[in-house]
């Protein structure tokens, strides 16, 4: 299995999702500061990993786990579908590949706080908002992600599984 987690910038709930189902950070209530910014690739990534798979490391079965920035390019994760198909297909590779949107997790803080880090390069406005923005979702993400590794072990014909996560919407 392949799991890619994927949102507009692919560095914040995409990060913590990655981070939770590689238990980088532990379930928890509460995450510190620290704890938030310390996360992989949190905050780190720029307008020109847009697009990029970002590899996250493997969790414990072995699976490889990525994120990706899309933008609000809403055909970047069917055009991908169709790659893996043709790819799995054409070499005729068993593997599950699993897309799990964290859209639906960001809270307007994280947004804010996104703009205003990412976007107008003003971290002492942005870090801050998307400190609380995280601290106010991460439960919805750790449910999510959990969601994400259930789905991943029904056994469906589809080898490819697309996941919008629209229940988890704040």
């Amino acid at each position: 299995m392949i799991y890619i987690y994927n949102d507009y910038g692919g560095t914040h709930t995409t990060s913590l999702a990655a981070a939770l189902h590689l238990n980088i950070l532990k379930p928890s209530n509460h995450y510190s500061k620290e704890e938030i910014l310390s996360v992989p690739f949190f905050n780190k990534l720029t307008k020109e990993d847009f697009g990029k798979l970002v590899f996250h490391g493997r969790d414990t079965d072995g699976h490889p786990v990525y994120t990706l920035g899309r933008k609000s390019n809403k055909l970047v994760v069917p055009a991908l579908k169709e790659f893996s198909m043709v790819f799995l297909n054409r070499y005729q590779i068993e593997e599950r590949v699993i897309f799990s949107n964290t859209s639906p997790t960001v809270p307007l803080l994280m947004s804010l706080g996104g703009f205003f880090s990412r976007g107008l390069k003003m971290d002492s406005i942005g870090v801050p908002l998307l400190i609380k923005g995280a601290q106010q979702c991460i439960n919805n993400i750790h449910q999510l992600v959990e969601h994400t590794k259930q789905s991943a072990h029904f056994s469906t014909d589809d080898n490819i599984l697309i996941l919008n996560n629209e229940q988890y919407k704040k």
